[in-house]
């Protein structure tokens, strides 16, 4: 199974043969090659797995699929059976 985590892009970077980004993920930057998504820019929010941004996102997606995410979170801490992750 993949996962792939919504990002906004902040930054197009134009220093290589790949058309790459910054990416925001709750506040951490993190480049990812945006190859897969030419129609992409500054401000558009991107599904990134491995480090590609593998497709566009709206905003309401994105936002959705980050509250689920976080959602899934409290669930797995909330859990007697797993406990929180180990530190």
């Amino acid at each position: 199974m993949c996962l792939g985590i919504p990002g906004r892009i902040t930054a197009l970077l134009d220093d290589g043969l790949l058309r790459m980004g910054t990416v925001d993920f709750a506040g951490i930057g993190q480049e990812v090659c945006l190859a897969y998504v030419p129609e992409a820019g500054p401000g558009d929010y991107v599904l990134v797995h491995a480090g590609f941004a593998i497709g566009r996102l709206d905003e309401d997606e994105a936002r959705e699929t980050l509250a689920l995410l976080e959602r899934l979170a409290d669930l797995r801490d909330a859990d007697p059976a797993t406990g929180p992750p180990a530190r």
